[in-house]
């Protein structure tokens, strides 16, 4: 018999939002990524992203989170916004683009997607940065 709250959840979500809150294909530490950033937000949430490529392609991003299913859904969201963008693309990724795609983010969790956002951007600033060796 499925529960109360198992069904309120998937009648009160998007299939976006359950996609991404869901998914765990990206979730892997990566090692020697070309980009890497680590982000703790204010409610506790821990994001890491790890990416691969250059200024020209973003060719895998993979995250780690310590935190909830919304940060989780965000961290999805902007992996997949940002894989195959060049760098200068993925600098379009907003919070707001995040939180509509999902549609049903609470809002009382729209930090979430600031928190995953900005953890993308410190690594795509690691990723684009010109490292001693590079080049």
């Amino acid at each position: 018999m499925e529960s109360k709250t198992n069904k309120s959840f998937f009648q009160h979500h998007s299939l976006n939002y359950i996609e991404m809150s869901m998914r765990t294909d990206r979730m892997e530490r990566i090692q020697n990524p070309d980009g890497y950033s680590k982000k703790k937000g204010d409610c506790g949430d821990m994001v890491e992203f790890f990416l691969k490529g250059n200024r020209e392609k973003i060719k895998s991003v993979s995250f780690m989170v310590q935190g909830c299913m919304n940060t989780i859904a965000c961290s999805n969201t902007v992996a997949d916004f940002a894989e195959g963008q060049s760098s200068e693309e993925a600098w379009g990724i907003t919070p707001e683009q995040v939180i509509e795609f999902l549609e049903t983010l609470p809002q009382d969790h729209y930090h979430c997607a600031e928190l995953c956002v900005g953890a993308f951007y410190l690594a795509l600033v690691d990723m684009t940065l010109d490292k001693p060796g590079c080049c």
